[in-house]
């Protein structure tokens, strides 16, 4: 059930913006995201392979093709 996960943002949120931001919690199968500033509505899933793969292209370190 998502009210049973561990849900946390990013060290790089800043005090000043800390309820402008995305929240995950991760489960042995799933990333579970969400809003930070509407923690009781919708969130969604990706499988753990595929948010890998986002951080990754993400943050600069695969945009093979770009």
């Amino acid at each position: 059930m998502i009210r049973d996960l561990h849900w946390f943002k990013s060290s790089y949120s800043s005090s000043s913006e800390a309820d402008s931001c995305v929240e995950v919690a991760t489960t042995s199968a799933a990333v579970h995201v969400r809003d930070s500033k509407v923690v009781d509505g919708p969130a969604f899933q990706v499988a753990s392979a595929a948010w890998t793969e986002f951080v990754t292209y993400a943050s600069g370190g695969d945009h093979r093709g770009q």
